[in-house]
Formats: structure tokens, C-alpha cells, sequence
């Protein structure tokens, strides 16, 4: 199967080596984070028979760092520890090798986020650095379009569509029946199975729990625990409503989206590009692709990343906070998207610094002093 070079994320795993000697690759699993630690460890001058790369779903490397005395402090330059989160008693060890071994570095690979940062920053705070691993972008790829319908995990891209059906259904199988077993999450497999799908005619909205509790007779604390299962393991993401001390009555739930596109379609049954704006979900859809484009290429971390909302119907589907700016995002399906008194009230409201309508077209152009209409492929121009 083609190999697809991420050199940005290359050199952004090497500069954080310069920071810290211990980093930490956190993604979905099959996102592509063992690909590009295998690249780490050559550009390293390792070897596969090399001693210090260690899969933890393997049996063996499991139980070679049952006791990580015997072997880890061994281990000369580059140490990778992946699915670090089957052995999360080794933060603490970490630590200690950090700081008696200076001449060694860890890469540490993890499918979990808060747990495993929760864990890793009680013991390692100050001496890691840690990169988000997210599917393609489409700045990595030549085909925008299959992106969106098929998403970004490597295989699903890169398979035909029936293919990459098929390999997205029995990924979320797995990820049911295995996955979440393996994070330690406790949940019952038929009730968030049901969730997931339910899920998907939410993406893109304001939650309601009391709902989907209903829905599925659970109660709203079950429903909000299962879905920070699946945030928490990158399947979701919830973005949390910004609130300022203005008297507009503001909205307080979260809005939910599937962060990949693909699984997106999969859960809507969605199978062929022209298929996506038959279907009602069709402007949440690029909603939910573009809102994740702006945030990989912003690098910003989820906490920096909120809706607006008001009572009265004035919105932002994004705001983003990066270096003492308020910069405003809408994302729309359209042709020719227009100024809306909602963006102009976003831009008062919140003092944007710029206002970025994203759309699929070809054409960058200006509609207000502070909005600006951007194509969906010149995303990553926005942040250079």
C-alpha cells in the first residue's frame, strides 16, 4: 500500500526532541503514529534488530517491561514505548531515567488522551512534550474530495470506496469490542454502539442529554461518561460553548462532532461523493471536515478552540484563541458565501481579529473589513 511522507510531522517530532527528551505521539489508533515512529527510530540510525523499540501489544515487549529495570536503562540514544497506556506504571520510571540518563530519549506513543496525559503529567510534568497525531489532512493528500468521503484514516483513504466501507465498519467493530476494553473504560458495548450512530445525526449540533439519555433509557451522567469515552479516544469532539461577561443570554452545551469524516459517512451510510449533498447532514458534514482542518493547521490545543452561541440565533462556529487573538471562524456549503448580521455580530461581540469563511471553492475574497471568504484548500495558508 502507497506510503504517504508526513514531513511536517517530522520535523515537528524533532523539534520537540530539542525541547524535551521525552515525547509523546497521542492519536486514534491506526492514525498513522507507529508509521512515523518507525521513521523516528531509522532517522535515529536503529535498526529493526536494534533493542529499544517496544510495541506493547505485542505479548513479549509486554512482559519484557514488566520489569523496565532490567532492560530500559540499557538502552543507548532513542527508547520508543508504543500503546503506552498497557503500562502506565512506567510514567513514574520514566521519570527517574530522565533524569539519571541524560544521554537517552523516549518516544512514547499512546491512544488514549486525557487518561494518558492525567497520568503522564503528575510524573513527567516540565520534561515532555507532546504532538497530536491526527488521519490525513488535505494538505497531505492529492484528493480533497475522497478526504471528505472516506476520511483520513490511512487505510480508509487509500482503499477504493467499497474497500474503505468495509475497513470503517470493522474498525468501529473493533474499536467497541476491543478498544475500549483495552483503555479500561467501563460501559455496556450495545448502549454506546447505539450512541455512536445516534450520534451522528447530532454531529455538528448543540448536545442534548437529557435526549439521548431518553433515547437509549440511561441516565444523563452514563450518556455524558460514554461520550467522554469516545472524546477521550479521539472519535469525537466536543466543543465547549465560549462564554463572556456580555448581556447576551449564551448557550452552555456542547457541540458534538465526529472527527473524521469518514466514520461520519460511515455511521450516515453514506458510500459515494455525490451522495454527501443528498443527504441532510450534507453542510454538517463540511462543517465538521473544514472545523477540523483549521484546527489541525492552527496547532492550537483543544482548550483554545470554542463555539458562540446566544439565545437570539447569533453564532460562530469556531473561535479560536491563539496568541492574545480572538480569531473567528464559519464554515458553509455554498457557492458564494455572503456577510451575515451574525458575523458581524461575532465580530463586535467578541472583538475578532479576523472573521475566515471557509467554503469549497476556488476564490479567496473580501466581504467586510474584518471577514474574509477562504478556500477550503488554502486552510493551512491561514497559520503561516
Amino acid at each position: 500500500m502507497q506510503l504517504i511522507q508526513r514531513d511536517n510531522l517530522l520535523q515537528q517530532i524533532e523539534q520537540a526532541f530539542r525541547i524535551n527528551r521525552i515525547v509523546c505521539l497521542l492519536g486514534p489508533r491506526q492514525c498513522g503514529k507507529t508509521t512515523l515512529a518507525r521513521q523516528i527510530w531509522q532517522a535515529h540510525g536503529k535498526t529493526r534488530s536494534d533493542v529499544g523499540y517496544f510495541d506493547l501489544e505485542r505479548p513479549s515487549d509486554l512482559q519484557a517491561l514488566e520489569n523496565p529495570d532490567f532492560i530500559l536503562p540499557k538502552i543507548i540514544g532513542l527508547t520508543v514505548i508504543d500503546e503506552i497506556q498497557r503500562r502506565p506504571q512506567l510514567f513514574p520510571y520514566l521519570r527517574y531515567l530522565h533524569d539519571e540518563h541524560t544521554e537517552q530519549k523516549f518516544l512514547i506513543l499512546g491512544s488514549a488522551s486525557r487518561e494518558l496525559i492525567n497520568q503522564s503529567s503528575e510524573s513527567l510534568a516540565g520534561r515532555i512534550s507532546y504532538i497530536e497525531i491526527t488521519p490525513f489532512s488535505a494538505s497531505e493528500v492529492d484528493n480533497e474530495e475522497k478526504l471528505w468521503l472516506q476520511g483520513g484514516f490511512p487505510r480508509s483513504y487509500l482503499l477504493d470506496s467499497h474497500d474503505s466501507m468495509a475497513w470503517r465498519e470493522n474498525f468501529m467493530r473493533t474499536y467497541v469490542e476491543q478498544d475500549l476494553v483495552t483503555l479500561g473504560f467501563s460501559f455496556q458495548a450495545d448502549v454506546i454502539q447505539k450512541l455512536w450512530f445516534m450520534l451522528a445525526h447530532y454531529h455538528g449540533q448543540i448536545m442534548n442529554f437529557s435526549q439521548l439519555a431518553t433515547s437509549l433509557g440511561v441516565s444523563q451522567p452514563t450518556i455524558k461518561r460514554y461520550i467522554s469515552y469516545l472524546s477521550g479516544s479521539f472519535m469525537l469532539r466536543e466543543l465547549k460553548p465560549w462564554h463572556e461577561n456580555i448581556s447576551k443570554r449564551q448557550v452552555k452545551s456542547p457541540k458534538i462532532y465526529y472527527r473524521d469524516s469518514g466514520l461520519l459517512h460511515y455511521a450516515l451510510g453514506i458510500n459515494q461523493y455525490i451522495d454527501i449533498f443528498k443527504h441532510p447532514k450534507a453542510g454538517a458534514s463540511f462543517e465538521g471536515f473544514a472545523l477540523e482542518e483549521v484546527i489541525r493547521h492552527s496547532r492550537v490545543s483543544s482548550d483554545s478552540c470554542y463555539f458562540w452561541a446566544t439565545h437570539n440565533k447569533a453564532e460562530l462556529d469556531l473561535l479560536i484563541l491563539k496568541n492574545g487573538k480572538n480569531l473567528g471562524f464559519e464554515f458553509k456549503l455554498s457557492e458564494a458565501p455572503k456577510i451575515t448580521p451574525s458575523m458581524e455580530q461575532s465580530c463586535e461581540d467578541l472583538n475578532l481579529e479576523s472573521l475566515s469563511v471557509i467554503y469549497p471553492g476556488q476564490r479567496e475574497y473580501q466581504i467586510s473589513n474584518k471577514i474574509t471568504v477562504i478556500p477550503l484548500n488554502q486552510i493551512k495558508n491561514l497559520f503561516t
